[in-house]
């Protein structure tokens, strides 16, 4: 497995939010996390990608144990993360924007990937152009994509499809799964788009509390619609 959750335990303002997770995802694999607001997800999210601390338990990426080191150090070793917000910045221009992805390596070692700009074409083509005059579909590409220059292995993606309309979450979808079909990128994504879930994860786990309460494929979800209505009410 290239990500394993034991008995994790974390807080967010002073409240123990994750009580005991236990959750795993393999190399390559496409993984939904799913659950009604204030659950916890995000909150794992930002607890492996070293945000915030956890009080016990383990996060082994790769067999190392991350559980409490550094955000860059956690990056360093293959992680990427894009939060709820995407948090461009909109004063910037695209091509700065990837750039900032970029200045954790050596100087000589700070170009951007060409391939980034085979799955988002769009952003090659206004590289120049200041992020802030984007629609909220393209900034989330372009967060995407500069979570992707530093060439990670798993992919932390909060809430991709918010505020942003349906034809552009569709092409979203289908460049994460070139993405993963093309490089073999592993990718953990919250999200509470259940036809977003459907078309891109093979499989989804369901939060309650802080707490994993059922695992299953989309597969599952396809042939028993209760589940969804079970875990998010819909």
């Amino acid at each position: 497995m290239m990500l394993v959750i034991d008995d994790l335990h974390a807080s967010y303002g002073g409240s123990l939010v994750l009580q005991g997770i236990n959750l795993s995802i393999g190399q390559g694999e496409i993984k939904a996390l799913m659950g009604r607001n204030g659950m916890g997800k995000t909150t794992l999210l930002r607890t492996i990608m070293g945000l915030l601390t956890p009080h016990s338990g383990s996060i082994r990426f790769e067999e190392i144990n991350i559980a409490g080191q550094a955000t860059h150090e956690i990056a360093a070793l293959g992680i990427s993360y894009v939060p709820q917000g995407r948090e461009i910045f909109e004063d910037f221009t695209v091509w700065e924007n990837l750039r900032l992805g970029r200045l954790c390596n050596p100087r000589g070692q700070r170009d951007i990937p060409r391939d980034v700009f085979d799955f988002f074409p769009i952003l090659y083509e206004r590289r120049h152009q200041r992020a802030g005059s984007f629609s909220g579909g393209e900034q989330q590409m372009l967060a995407i994509a500069r979570a992707l220059v530093s060439q990670p292995k798993l992919l932390l993606l909060d809430e991709p499809s918010e505020g942003i309309q349906p034809s552009i979450v569709d092409q979203i979808c289908d460049i994460l799964k070139k993405i993963n079909a093309d490089t073999g990128l592993t990718i953990l994504i919250v999200e509470q788009n259940v036809d977003m879930v459907k078309d891109i994860a093979a499989g989804c786990v369901f939060m309650e509390r802080g707490r994993m309460v059922q695992e299953c494929s989309v597969q599952d979800i396809l042939a028993d619609e209760s589940i969804i209505e079970c875990h998010l009410g819909v």
